[in-house]
């Protein structure tokens, strides 16, 4: 018997994902990571209030979820003083993406971003046959200069931007944000990628404006909420961007224990502003880690710290496997110069403690194999 054939598309795409996950290096390695830093995961969890709701709503796991979000979409509308028609909820910033790709992007449209930007984008753009243009990083920043100068020349549909940054953790003032928003061209809309925004200092985050239909931004409860594995995300965008979602979106997608913790999660001030501070200290714990081996932490943003190696790519990349090997799970970034450095997320003091006691010996194996 014969089954239908794939479409062009999809025969012209590798069969990868942009991340291989712990779980399967854990499965090559035969056993568990000491230390889990690789992710950007919230090693200090999700509010008691958000883990008492999610358990309240476990015997409710025989429902769907609300496929309208309502309570959350209209919470989340309240916390950011916009109606509840500029909110979408779902399944993590990544299937959101997809969705606005899917929207906006036909075979051949052209989108910009940056060489090493987050490159679960990337695989959506491919996903539906659009065409990829990039800019490089200036000074391990994005430049929105380069990204709007790009978008001009290849009359892009999307531009895709994290603020701050992921791989690097740099920022940009809102200001600057905000002058890429005025400057975008006719007929282009700028994708503000916020996942790490609530770990970011005062005056990143450029001022809503509901009515603005050239930006969307996205946010998560991956990151500072501590709900990775709860897949919680949303787009804040014009009642006439957001209103598209519907057209496309899986409409039972959303897990209801999810949608309680989230909930719940985002009425506890009180448990963020503890992560934030966990997460400042350990960003200072990582960094003294790094210089006391050597090593350059770079200024961050976000629930991690991008450490400069010092030399190039394949240096950074032996140090890396140096780390795995002896059970700390990190990442790096994929493009020169930024290949340069490894990426560490903020852990808990004994990972942390484990990173510290595992960096030199890795240090010392990446020399005595490159020299």
């Amino acid at each position: 018997m014969q089954k239908p054939t794939l479409t062009a598309l999809a025969q012209s795409l590798p069969a990868s994902v942009p991340f291989v996950g712990p779980e399967a290096q854990e499965r090559q390695m035969g056993h568990p990571f000491k230390a889990r830093l690789g992710a950007n995961e919230s090693a200090f969890g999700p509010s008691p209030n958000a883990i008492a709701a999610m358990q309240k709503a476990a015997p409710e796991a025989w429902m769907y979820g609300d496929p309208e979000s309502y309570d959350l979409r209209h919470a989340l509308a309240a916390h950011h003083q916009v109606g509840h028609d500029n909110i979408m909820v779902g399944e993590g910033i990544d299937a959101l993406l997809g969705l606005l790709v899917r929207l906006y992007v036909g075979a051949g449209d052209a989108v910009v971003t940056s060489a090493g930007a987050y490159p679960t984008f990337n695989y959506h753009v491919a996903g539906f046959g659009g065409t990829l243009h990039t800019v490089p990083y200036k000074d391990d920043h994005e430049d929105p200069d380069a990204l709007i100068a790009k978008a001009a020349e290849v009359s892009a549909k999307l531009v895709y931007i994290a603020n701050p940054d992921n791989p690097m953790g740099s920022w940009h003032r809102a200001d600057v944000m905000q002058d890429m928003i005025n400057r975008l061209p006719e007929g282009c809309m700028l994708v503000l990628d916020e996942a790490y925004i609530d770990l970011a200092p005062a005056g990143t985050a450029p001022a809503l404006d509901a009515n603005a239909a050239n930006v969307v931004r996205m946010r998560t409860f991956s990151k500072a909420y501590g709900m990775a594995g709860g897949r919680v995300g949303y787009a804040i965008g014009s009642a006439d961007v957001i209103a598209g979602f519907h057209k496309v979106r899986n409409h039972f997608g959303m897990c209801r224990i999810s949608q309680e913790g989230a909930l719940a999660a985002l009425l506890d001030s009180a448990w963020l502003a503890h992560i934030q501070n966990e997460v400042d200290t350990a960003r200072q714990r990582i960094g003294a880690i790094a210089q006391a081996s050597g090593l350059t932490p770079l200024p961050s943003a976000a629930n991690f710290v991008t450490i400069d190696c010092g030399r190039d790519g394949a240096f950074a990349r032996a140090v890396l496997a140096a780390l795995v090997a002896d059970g700390i799970f990190v990442r790096m970034p994929f493009v020169a110069p930024q290949d340069r450095c490894i990426r560490v997320s903020c852990g808990t003091a004994p990972q942390l403690d484990a990173f510290e006691h595992a960096l030199p010996g890795a240090l010392a194996k990446a020399h005595e194999k490159l020299g």
